[in-house]
C-alpha cells in the first residue's frame, strides 16, 4: 500500500471522511459529521447462540453511510427545572394497617 493512498475505513470511505463530504446534511453534531470519534462498543467474546442481529450491529464502528443526516435536539427546560427544585416529594396522610410481625 502506498503512503499517498488513504486507509478506508467501513463503508469504503476514508477513515477521515466527513458525513457531509457524501450526503447533504444539515445541522450535525460533531460525532455525527466525524464518525471516526466514534469506535463502536467492540467485540467481546459471546456464546453464539446468544449472539443477536442488534450485537452484531453496535460492535460495527459507524461510518459516513450509517450516521444520521440530520439532528433535531429535545430541549432540556424540563429536566433542568427539576434539577433546580430537586424531585417531588410525598407527604400524603398513610391510612393503611401496620403489619403484624407475628
Amino acid at each position: 500500500m502506498e503512503s499517498s493512498q488513504k486507509q478506508l475505513g467501513p463503508g469504503g470511505v476514508p477513515l477521515d471522511a466527513c458525513t457531509s463530504d457524501y450526503y447533504r446534511t444539515k445541522d450535525l453534531p460533531y460525532r455525527f459529521e466525524h464518525p471516526n470519534v466514534m469506535k463502536g462498543y467492540g467485540q467481546k467474546p459471546q456464546h453464539p447462540m446468544y449472539t443477536t442481529e442488534a450485537s452484531k450491529y453496535g460492535s460495527k464502528m459507524p461510518s459516513v453511510h450509517t450516521m444520521p443526516l440530520c439532528f433535531h435536539a429535545k430541549s432540556q427546560k424540563f429536566s433542568d427545572e427539576l434539577g433546580k427544585c430537586g424531585m417531588p416529594r410525598n407527604f400524603s396522610l398513610n391510612t393503611s394497617m401496620d403489619k403484624s410481625i407475628i
